[in-house]
């Protein structure tokens, strides 16, 4: 079985004498923030369950728009919604030992009164695993930014607008010919506009003309879990 993992916040729906809670995948209480969710979760027709899922922004059309995340739960948690996947606790049976598409049938009858605002064994195990859909790409590099213990970061751009920013993992050969072409290149100051944040801090800009490729988290307005696949080495004379 395969299905689409939503982009949000991964989160636990609990059930037991004490009410509904809402728990980060780190065991934080978060049913404050997703006070929502929590009132139609306690309206669903058992007495204790154990439900998992990811919290999400959804667009109008449906796709969850991580970077609003953290606006809504602030001041619109009302239109966040809760993707529920898996079922592992329901009325006192621990029914993680049930195959998945047995889980998923007693889930949805679970959560069919939720009207929309929840969609539909925890810790890492092999019958779920994660698969990252990845694409790559021709970017401008702007520039390297190097922080203490980090790897240093390429600062990309894509049709002339700062895109992000891309790990710099290349092997070590590659790696020394990128760091020769930034220093021929060096710049006072970043050629395109770039956030405050980004700008601040030990950054090696670039005059324009290096182009690289990057591979990145498919579907997302800045660069997510990036990395520097190889530059152009063209145009030695920069």
């Amino acid at each position: 079985m395969h299905e689409i993992k939503y982009d949000g916040f991964r989160t636990q729906l609990v059930r037991d004498w004490a009410g509904v809670r809402a728990f980060s995948r780190n065991g934080h209480d978060w049913s404050a923030r997703y006070w929502p969710i929590v009132q139609a979760a306690e309206k669903l027709p058992a007495k204790s369950f154990i439900i998992d899922g990811e919290m999400i922004a959804p667009e109008p059309d449906g796709r969850p728009n991580f970077h609003e995340m953290h606006s809504r739960m602030t001041w619109n948690a009302e239109q966040l919604a809760f993707v529920a996947f898996d079922l592992l606790y329901l009325d006192g049976e621990h029914v993680r030992v049930l195959p998945l598409i047995e889980r998923k049938a007693k889930l949805w009858n679970l959560i069919k009164p939720a009207r929309g605002i929840i969609q539909y064994r925890s810790g890492k195990q092999d019958f779920w695993v994660k698969t990252k859909c990845w694409e790559i790409g021709d970017f401008e590099l702007l520039g390297i930014k190097r922080e203490p213990g980090k790897p240093a970061a390429a600062i990309m751009a894509r049709d002339g607008r700062y895109a992000g920013a891309a790990a710099v993992t290349l092997p070590a050969g590659v790696r020394e010919r990128l760091w020769q072409r930034v220093q021929q290149a060096k710049a006072a100051r970043p050629p395109r506009p770039v956030p405050t944040a980004v700008s601040g801090g030990d950054v090696d800009w670039v005059k324009p003309g290096i182009k690289a490729k990057v591979r990145f988290l498919r579907g997302e307005h800045k660069l997510r879990h990036a990395t520097l696949q190889d530059f152009d080495e063209a145009n030695p004379d920069l």
